[in-house]
C-alpha cells in the first residue's frame, strides 16, 4: 500500500512583526531545514517529530512510503504567498505523480494547524482542498496537528482523521504521529469515514495557561486516554493559537468513533466549566527579577524566569530587552557574578561583532531591538553597553532534552557576552530556549546558574523543570501578549470571545 507523506509546520501570529518567507523554510532555524524526496525520508526516519512516529508505524505495517516534502519555519507573522505556493505545490505535485505512477492509497500530513498565509487565512484547509480536488473524496487523508492548532470546519470535513498533541511542552510529538497511523488503519479497515463530532470553545485560552504540567490543563488532558479506552474513540483537544486574527481561531474539541458525540460533549464541558480557571496573572519584569533573586538566596538550584511575551515560538523575534533591563536594574549580575544568564537573544549583528573580535575582547554593542508590540506601543529600547566576549560557537546544536530530542537546530553564529556579571547568549538564528544545549554550546552550564531568563513560554519547562528550584513567568513588553484580550481583534468567529467571562 502506497502512502504519500509530507509536512508543513508553521504557527502564525498575525500580530507579529516578521513574516515567514521562503528563505525561512529553507533555513528552518528552530525546525529542520526544508527537505524532499529520499532525503526527507532519511532525515525523519527514527526522529522524534510526528512524521518520525508515523514512519515507524507505517514501516511496521509494511506500508510503502512516498515522501513529498517537509517544510517548517519558526513561528512568525504570515507565511508569504511564495512560500505557501512552493510548499503546497510540491505536495500536490507529488500526489499527482503518485496517482499517475505507482498508485496511491492514502496521504499523511505532518501539520501544525495554525498556519496563515497572506492569501489564505486557513492555510492547512487550503492545502486539503487542493489535495481533495486532485484525489477525490474516497482516498483517505489523515494528519497530525499541534496542540495549538486553530482547527477549521474545512480541516475537519476535508480530512478523514486529525489527531493533536496531548502535551504542552510537546513531548508526545512522535507518539502523535503513531496515533495518526493508527487512525489511518482504523479508517482503512472501516472502508469508509469514521463517525466524527466536534465543537468549538467560546473563549480564547492564554498559551501559558495551557501547560499540561500544571492545572487546569493537566487533569483535562490526563483523562483523554481513559475516555478513549472506555468509549472506543480517538479524541483530541486543541487549545488553539490565540494570536491569529482569523475566523477559526480558538480551542476545539473533536473525536472519531461511534460515541464521538457523547465524548465531545463530555470533554467540552470539562474544558469550559468554569471558564475563569484559564485566566492568568503575571508580574512585571523588575518584580519578577526581585522575586527570583530573593528565592535564589536560599535555593540549591536555579530559579528560572520565562520571558513569555518575546517567545520566538509564538511569533516574537526573541530580541526585546525588557528582562535584560530588569536584570541590570536589580543588579542581578553583581549579586551573583557569572551565575545569571539570559538566552537566546536574537541579534545577528552583535553575534557577528563578537566573532570578529574574538574571545576575551571587550567591545561596545547595541543589544536587542525596540519593536512594536501592541498598536501605539513599543518594547524597551536596545541596551547600549560595553561587553566582554566569553565564548563563541557557530553551527547547529543537537537537542538532547525531551522536546525535539536529536533534532539539529541551526543557530549560525552564537556568542556568550558578559555585561555587569550577566551572561547573555546572543544568536544569529531564532529559536526559543527549549533545551539546555542552547546554553551549553557557548559554555553556560544551566545547572550552575543562580538565575536563568529564558525567552520561551512553556516549552522550556520540558528540559528546565528537572533542574529548577522555582519557575516564574514575567510579562515584559513583547509581540506575543500573554493575555489574548489585549490584542486588537477584528475577525474572531461568531460566538468566540478573547475575554474569559465568569466570576
Amino acid at each position: 500500500m502506497n502512502i504519500l507523506i509530507a509536512g508543513f509546520q508553521h504557527e502564525t501570529n498575525t500580530f507579529a512583526p516578521s513574516p515567514a518567507d521562503w528563505a525561512a523554510f529553507l533555513r528552518g532555524d528552530g525546525f529542520p531545514a526544508y527537505s524532499e524526496g529520499a532525503d526527507m525520508l532519511h532525515r525523519f526516519t527514527g526522529s522524534s517529530l510526528p512524521i518520525g512516529g508515523f514512519i515507524s508505524e507505517a514501516q511496521a505495517r509494511g506500508w510503502a512510503l512516498l515522501p513529498a516534502c517537509w517544510a517548517g519555519a519558526t513561528p512568525s507573522a504570515q507565511v508569504s504567498d511564495e512560500a505557501f505556493e512552493r510548499i503546497a505545490g510540491a505536495i500536490v505535485e507529488a500526489a499527482r505523480q503518485a496517482l499517475a505512477g505507482p498508485g496511491l492509497q492514502a496521504i499523511y500530513l505532518d501539520l501544525h494547524g495554525a498556519a496563515v498565509s497572506f492569501a489564505h487565512e486557513d492555510a492547512e484547509g487550503e492545502l486539503l482542498k487542493r489535495l481533495r480536488a486532485l484525489v477525490g473524496d474516497q482516498l483517505p487523508i489523515v494528519a497530525s496537528l499541534d496542540l495549538h492548532a486553530n482547527v477549521s470546519a474545512d480541516m475537519l470535513q476535508l480530512a478523514d482523521g486529525l489527531v493533536a498533541y496531548r502535551t504542552y511542552p510537546h513531548v508526545d510529538t512522535e507518539a502523535t504521529g503513531r496515533l495518526a497511523a493508527q487512525l489511518l488503519e482504523r479508517r482503512l479497515q472501516a472502508g469508509q469515514r469514521l463517525p466524527m463530532a466536534w465543537r468549538r470553545v467560546p473563549f480564547l485560552i492564554p498559551i501559558n495557561a495551557g501547560c499540561t504540567l500544571i492545572e487546569p490543563a493537566a487533569s483535562l488532558y490526563a483523562q483523554l486516554p481513559e475516555v478513549d479506552a472506555r468509549q472506543g474513540t480517538l479524541s483530541s483537544i486543541a487549545m488553539g493559537f490565540p494570536a491569529a486574527d482569523i475566523d477559526c481561531c480558538g480551542p476545539c474539541v473533536w473525536a472519531y468513533g461511534e460515541q464521538a458525540e457523547a465524548v465531545v460533549q463530555q470533554l467540552w464541558t470539562a474544558l469550559c466549566q468554569p471558564p475563569q480557571r484559564w485566566r492568568i496573572s503575571l508580574p512585571e519584569p523588575l518584580a519578577a527579577v526581585q522575586q527570583a533573586l530573593a528565592l535564589a538566596e536560599h535555593a540549591s538550584a536555579p530559579v528560572v524566569i520565562a520571558d513569555t511575551q518575546d517567545n520566538p515560538g509564538a511569533g516574537g523575534d526573541s530580541n526585546t530587552t525588557g528582562m535584560l533591563h530588569a536584570l541590570l536594574q536589580a543588579g542581578a549580575g553583581r549579586r551573583h557574578p557569572g551565575q545569571v544568564a539570559l538566552g537566546l537573544l536574537y541579534d545577528p549583528e552583535a553575534a557577528a561583532a563578537a566573532h570578529r573580535a574574538g574571545p576575551g575582547a571587550r567591545l561596545s554593542l547595541s543589544l536587542g531591538r525596540q519593536v512594536r508590540t501592541l498598536p501605539g506601543q513599543l518594547s524597551d529600547p536596545a541596551v547600549q553597553a560595553e561587553v566582554t566576549v566569553r565564548a563563541l560557537f557557530e553551527g547547529s546544536v543537537r537537542l538532547l532534552g525531551p522536546m525535539m530530542h536529536g533534532v539539529h537546530t541551526r543557530l549560525g553564529q552564537v556568542a556568550c557576552l558578559e555585561l555587569d556579571g550577566v551572561l547573555i547568549v546572543v544568536a544569529s538564528g531564532k529559536c526559543q530556549m527549549l533545551d539546555r544545549e542552547l546554553y551549553r554550546c557557548v559554555g553556560v552550564q544551566p545547572e550552575a546558574m543562580k538565575l536563568l531568563v529564558n525567552k520561551s513560554s512553556v516549552h522550556f519547562r520540558a528540559d528546565f523543570t528537572p533542574i529548577a528550584s522555582h519557575i516564574l513567568v514575567a510579562r515584559a513588553p513583547g509581540p506575543m501578549p500573554a493575555d489574548p484580550a489585549s490584542l486588537p481583534w477584528t475577525r474572531l468567529g461568531a460566538g468566540v470571545s478573547a475575554v474569559i467571562e465568569g466570576a
